[in-house]
């Protein structure tokens, strides 16, 4: 089991916690209320602050009944948190929906998944070996 330091920044900050017991991503919470108007952005707090091992991250995600009700979603999904990072995890919410949203203090804004990094290491080439798809990029594969 990897072990994840956690430091409440704010005394009433909620855990990190998953909603069954085997799902793969933890639930943040609003360490704040907020208002987000339709179309607008924001940087929520969760009052909290982790500490993982060198080769791992999390990433920040959606939450899905919030994106499908109301339009509310994290912008840069999925947002990074490197191991290195010690200050407060914060998530870029977005307001997609028509309507203003009330984020409430203690609500559920976004997930956090943790995956175990590779270490990588870059090599020069003069040449790629060829694949069936090549250089092919966006729309390459066509729609149906």
């Amino acid at each position: 089991m990897v072990q994840i330091k956690i430091k409440r920044l704010k005394q009433d900050a909620l855990m990190p916690k998953k909603a069954y017991e085997y799902d793969a991503a933890f639930d943040l919470h609003s360490a704040e209320e907020v208002m987000l108007s339709a179309g607008e952005r924001k940087i929520v707090g969760t009052g909290i602050a982790i500490e993982m091992p060198q080769n791992y991250h999390a990433e920040i995600r959606p939450r899905s009944g919030l994106a499908a009700k109301h339009g509310i979603t994290v912008l840069n999904a999925p947002g990074t948190i490197d191991s290195g990072y010690r200050g407060e995890v914060q998530v870029i919410l977005i307001n997609l929906g028509k309507e203003d949203f009330l984020i409430a203090k203690g609500e559920r804004i976004a997930q956090m998944l943790f995956s175990k990094v590779d270490a990588i290491s870059f090599e020069e080439v003069d040449e790629l070996t060829e694949s069936a798809r090549g250089a092919g990029g966006f729309g390459s594969s066509g729609r149906k």
